[in-house]
């Protein structure tokens, strides 16, 4: 009889392994019901900025996802969206946009490789277990290679929707061009790290009929591009609505999953000047800030200035925009404040004139040698111009190369502080670059060129 007991439990043992294995294998293909659980570890209490940016698609059509590095932007964030969307299988506690219908979406990265690396690999797992990514396995009808010279690409999949309907995702990248963006309509279209602006636009238009939805996640290696300043308009992220869009940033404090020990290794490999970017989300400054130094360390709160106090303003004068900043000088200290500024596009110079003279027509200025250009009007001077209403105006030194490097003297010995009300002056600080080929790139520059005048 013992025989038949070891036989027994020997059959049994064989059942339950088959049973777990099968229940590991359900598992596998049911990969999205893993995230933001109620409870444990990793519940979705301690993920509010992620499920903020979910909860927004009610509200806006474009959102914005700027995030660390390694805390979970494309997975759980706009991977878990576009999942809940393509099957119409939307958690309990879900805030966000519904689709009642079967949809088309997008989801685009940087190349064919990266695509399919990343988010082909999230989505539906490795080609080899399709099935195993967020889109669960028994909602996948079917799937389309894409022709490429990269191998084991998708082009298209057909998912289950809810509805009854089928739902269509197309991969893309933006290495194919922005024809590869034209077309058809789109429901939703998600965008994993920016794209060129003509791309971006081209996803607006093909979701705009459909009143669709365009979610960018991102991590800001490429700096304040075009795309990035369309979400911060003045290279700050804005209240909330101020946009038409929505943006929220999530740094390495938004992610519990990444362990202390994680972060510290991490930490040691990432370049200096990417660290912001990939540990605070924090927009880089491409191939190299012109200041690199932390703007708090320059920020003053505002304060009265002494009467006895020397003051100076500089001026940039130009129709899309003329700017000017003022500075006073506390000689015991040696310190230079740059305390009020002014910045305004194409208006006349006895507009920018009074502004000046509101600050103090007795105070004294310089202006950009490019004043001595002549104007629209019958050839005057524009600095005469600006003289002749009434301004004391002398030219300033205009070495470029020579004048930054006063200003980060200045700055790195403590003598140079801002006042914090300067948001403008804040605005161009934080996007103030060179390109690769170590040039000043001349965009919404004019308050760094008038700082410069100034020193």
């Amino acid at each position: 009889m013992l025989w038949r007991w070891r036989l027994l439990a020997r059959e049994s043992k064989e059942e339950l392994q088959v049973l777990l294995q099968e229940a590991a294998r359900r598992k596998s293909r049911r990969k999205i019901d893993s995230f933001y659980p109620e409870t444990g570890p990793l519940r979705r209490e301690l993920y509010p900025k992620h499920l903020a940016f979910m909860a927004a698609g009610k509200t806006f059509r474009e959102r914005g996802f700027r995030a660390a590095h390694r805390v979970g932007k494309t997975e759980g964030t706009g991977g878990c969206e576009l999942t809940y969307h393509l099957t119409g299988l939307y958690p309990s506690w879900w805030e966000g946009r519904r689709f009642k219908k079967a949809v088309k979406c997008w989801a685009s990265g940087d190349t064919n490789q990266t695509t399919r690396d990343i988010l082909q690999a999230k989505l539906m797992g490795e080609i080899s277990d399709i099935g195993t990514g967020l889109i669960p396995g028994d909602s996948i009808v079917d799937w389309k290679r894409k022709a490429t010279s990269v191998p084991n690409t998708i082009e298209t999949v057909y998912v289950k929707h809810s509805s009854g309907g089928i739902s269509v995702l197309g991969f893309k990248s933006y290495e194919q061009g922005v024809r590869a963006f034209f077309g058809t309509e789109q429901d939703v279209i998600l965008l994993d790290e920016e794209p060129s602006m003509d791309i971006y636009t081209q996803c607006l238009i093909r979701t705009m009929t459909t009143d669709g939805l365009v979610l960018l996640t991102w991590t800001p290696l490429k700096g304040m591009s075009e795309v990035v300043l369309e979400f911060m308009p003045d290279g700050r992220e804005p209240e909330p609505g101020v946009t038409g869009k929505f943006l929220i940033g999530a740094t390495w404090e938004d992610a519990p999953h990444l362990s202390e020990k994680q972060k510290k290794s991490l930490w040691g490999s990432i370049p200096v000047r990417l660290r912001d970017a990939m540990t605070r989300g924090i927009p880089s400054l491409g191939s190299g800030a012109i200041y690199p130094i932390d703007e708090e360390e320059l920020l003053v709160d505002d304060f009265e200035i002494p009467a006895h106090w020397p003051r100076a303003f500089s001026l940039d004068v130009g129709w899309n925009c003329t700017a000017v900043l003022w500075g006073a000088w506390d000689r015991e200290s040696g310190v230079l404040y740059l305390y009020s500024e002014h910045k305004m596009g194409e208006e006349i110079p006895l507009i920018h004139v009074d502004a000046i003279k509101a600050r103090g027509k007795w105070i004294n200025g310089v202006a950009d040698p490019g004043a001595m250009a002549s104007s629209q009007k019958d050839g005057e001077k524009l600095f005469d111009e600006y003289v002749k209403l009434g301004l004391s105006l002398s030219l300033a030194d205009n070495a470029v190369e020579a004048g930054i490097h006063c200003v980060w003297m200045l700055m790195v010995t403590g003598k140079l502080k801002v006042f914090r009300s300067l948001v403008r002056w804040k605005g161009e600080y934080g996007r103030y670059q060179r390109d690769e080929k170590g040039k000043v790139v001349k965009e919404n520059d004019h308050l760094m060129d008038t700082m410069r005048y100034l020193v």
